[in-house]
């Protein structure tokens, strides 16, 4: 008679025929990374294709929109010359360095208004208010009071990112499901084992929502804070390319600003991967 039950059974077997093995897990996550890869780079690569036809055919002036052919030369050419290294080490630095104060302000006030309504009444108004400045009003008053050198173009770039991370951290505190917390005193937890286990993993997601917003805002605010003034950063290429004229510099530093903050992106997700490895979303089933 055949068993049906045991560490021997048919159906046992079966599973751990169907169980893949680690590294087979592996390489099927690297052939989905890579499908995904080259479905995000088809629609610019074709777009740029149809551009550098046109172009060669005749059928539009690349006179003030280079071909990719021409872009491409400039890059290489301020890869070669070492100013291309130059510019975006200026311009990450000073994202990283904005978005470090940036982001640890917005945490530690979104967290502040978001866990007491007094304290939100009396700072949030302020705050929101603030908010609606446009970030070039900020510069005549960082230059005053910064001087035209790093330290204002910093403090420019971390009010940027300070925003999105407050009104993200904010509200994830405020939508926390009233059962959790519920759930959490039925146990009998202690103030720190309710927040590390009920209240943190519950605004965590939309914190990291809002540090890569917040990124993506440092990097438009670099922007403007190398038009103060600076001699180096990919700004400094956009603003040398329109006053020179010349269109392929202003692209090639457009795609320069566009490869750089995707690569940032993508490193802050794999960072956040692992403190979010717990959710059971629908995206991960798809």
């Amino acid at each position: 008679m055949t068993a049906i039950d045991g560490a021997g059974s048919p159906q046992t077997a079966i599973a751990e025929d169907a169980a893949p093995s680690p590294a087979a897990a592996r390489r099927e996550g690297w052939r989905a990374a890579g499908r995904v890869w080259l479905a995000g780079v088809a629609l610019p690569a074709a777009l740029a294709a149809g551009w550098e036809l046109a172009v060669s055919a005749g059928f539009a002036d690349g006179r003030l929109m280079p071909p990719p052919s021409q872009i491409w030369s400039e890059l290489a050419g301020l890869a070669g010359s070492g100013d291309l290294w130059t510019h975006l080490g200026a311009t990450l630095w000073r994202v990283l360095a904005g978005f470090a104060i940036g982001a640890v302000a917005g945490t530690l006030a979104g967290v502040l208004t978001g866990a007491s309504g007094a304290i939100r009444s009396a700072i949030d108004p302020t705050i929101q208010a603030l908010r609606a400045i446009p970030s070039i009003a900020w510069v005549p008053l960082f230059i005053l009071w910064l001087g035209i050198f790093e330290a204002s173009k910093v403090a420019l770039i971390a009010v940027g990112v300070f925003f999105p991370v407050y009104l993200g951290v904010m509200g994830a505190i405020g939508s926390i499901d009233r059962k959790l917390v519920e759930v959490g005193r039925v146990f009998r937890l202690s103030r720190v084992q309710m927040a590390t286990r009920v209240l943190l993993p519950a605004v965590l997601p939309e914190w990291v929502i809002a540090l890569r917003s917040g990124l993506g805002l440092g990097f438009m605010f670099v922007v403007a804070a190398e038009f103060m003034g600076a001699s180096e950063g990919l700004g400094y290429l956009l603003v040398d390319g329109q006053q020179l004229g010349k269109p392929a510099q202003i692209l090639a530093a457009i795609i320069a600003f566009a490869v750089l903050g995707k690569i940032c992106d993508q490193i802050l997700v794999v960072l956040a991967r692992p403190l979010l490895a717990w959710q059971d979303t629908a995206r991960r089933r798809l």
